[in-house]
């Protein structure tokens, strides 16, 4: 559902100068939204991957208590959860995830990735940009440099829009740890116009969308009026000083504000259209209903989608929201919570998707900044580690029922084909077919490889 906000400072007959500003001003409408539509007609890249979809895991989860368990290891290590066969010969995962292990031909896992920082904040900004470049680590201190383009803003400025949905969109609040915000969620040095468009799940009201929290009285039945909507902002542009500097106003303008006028925008949001049983299929969690809401998106064309699990890294009872870092009480948290959420709605997303015929052409990556320590500590919790850790990826050309690397015995560091975020990254780049000169001309060379084992 669209959730409109309330502001009453009025200075025209309809659209008060705050509420336009605010509005005129984001990253997805008005200029820039126009500017986005605009990208549509210039993309010429064509990979056989329509879409993106990152379910990012933001905390970091075990790798030994999801994707690579250890049973010969001393309890110790290995926890207090069992491995389990899957569809797949020879692939077991965590006993916590029995309906993905029936569809594990639809994916593979890769157990061999490892990054630079155990940090939450830079290893973060790492995952989702490749680079450590601008991080911000818990002590509000910056690595040098402006952050990279995320992943998704890279894909969003090489493959254009589909009006009327903006080319990159997150389903979740900004990404902090210990309260502070991270870096590298956003266009970096490709510019604020490559922001993502930011909805935010509230159990109660549904999704809202931060960008229309426009006036009160600005209904979507009133803005349903077009011909006053485009009165009254051509009387707005002739006091606002942010719309004489801007290029002239041209049709792009109409689609700029289509995610207000249009209900057939504003149904992409509306998942009571989708029947009781497929929603409670994905579960009734901000995840999965998250989850449920990217895969309408990826209907609708939007070539980057990323599902943020939390925003926070911390659990509810460190004032975070519920995310994966399991300092203490990892096993029961698990159990009770976080595996069964992923595991029916990821499950669900897979059959779903391959139901529609959208899984061969929309890659799904489901990572977290990086993992947790083999050895357990004295709270029933891990610590974070960076040294290796897994992740799961699915769809896109993606060969299902493979495993990419290995762990050593205790799952402490990559035994062989060690991966990288930025290798992981440079794999996104060549599903949706964006090339290394391509890249290039954007100011973004790379040492990532792709991770051609996959295909």
């Amino acid at each position: 559902m669209l959730f409109i906000g309330r502001q009453r400072q009025r200075t025209c007959q309809t659209l008060t100068r705050r509420a336009f500003l605010q509005a005129g001003g984001s990253t997805v409408l008005g200029l820039s939204l126009a500017d986005l539509l605009r990208l549509r007609a210039r993309a010429d890249v064509t990979g056989p991957t329509k879409s993106v979809l990152l379910l990012w895991l933001w905390g970091g989860p075990s790798q030994l208590d999801t994707w690579d368990p250890k049973p010969d290891t001393p309890l110790e290590y290995r926890g207090l959860f069992s491995p389990i066969a899957t569809k797949t010969p020879g692939m077991r995962i965590c006993e916590l995830f029995p309906q993905l292990a029936k569809v594990s031909d639809r994916f593979s896992i890769i157990r061999s990735l490892h990054t630079e920082s155990n940090d939450h904040g830079v290893a973060g900004t790492i995952g989702l940009t490749g680079s450590s470049v601008g991080g911000l680590n818990l002590g509000g201190n910056a690595n040098s440099g402006t952050p990279r383009p995320a992943t998704g803003s890279v894909v969003a400025r090489v493959r254009g829009s589909r009006p009327p949905l903006p080319p990159f969109m997150v389903i979740g609040g900004k990404l902090h740890q210990g309260k502070k915000a991270i870096a590298g969620e956003g266009g970096g040095t490709l510019g604020a116009l490559y922001d993502p468009f930011r909805l935010e799940y509230d159990a109660e009201e549904g999704f809202k969308i931060p960008a229309l929290q426009l006036a009160s009285e600005l209904t979507p039945d009133r803005l349903g009026d077009r011909q006053k909507l485009m009165r009254s902002l051509d009387s707005l542009e002739r006091q606002t000083d942010l719309l004489r500097s801007a290029r002239a106003i041209d049709e792009y303008r109409a689609q700029a504000f289509a995610l207000l006028t249009s209900p057939a925008a504003r149904v992409i949001f509306d998942l009571s259209r989708e029947s009781p049983a497929l929603i409670d299929r994905y579960g009734r969690t901000r995840f999965g209903q998250s989850c449920l809401l990217a895969r309408r998106m990826v209907e609708h064309g939007v070539p980057f989608v990323q599902v943020n699990w939390s925003d926070h890294v911390e659990a509810e009872e460190d004032s975070g929201d519920g995310g994966w870092d399991h300092h203490y009480r990892n096993f029961q948290i698990m159990q009770d919570r976080h595996a069964p959420w992923l595991d029916q709605a990821l499950s669900a997303l897979l059959t779903d998707l391959e139901s529609r015929g959208l899984l061969s052409t929309t890659l799904i990556v489901v990572m977290g900044e990086f993992g947790r320590t083999p050895k357990i500590n004295d709270k029933a919790g891990r610590e974070h580690w960076e040294k290796c850790y897994s992740a799961l990826i699915a769809g896109g050309g993606v060969r299902g029922g493979h495993i990419i690397g290995s762990s050593d015995q205790k799952g402490e560091h990559p035994r062989d084909n060690p991966v990288t975020p930025l290798d992981v990254a440079a794999t996104v780049h060549h599903c949706v077919g964006i090339t290394s000169e391509q890249a290039a001309t954007l100011g973004l060379n790379t040492n990532g490889k792709v991770i051609h084992e996959l295909f």
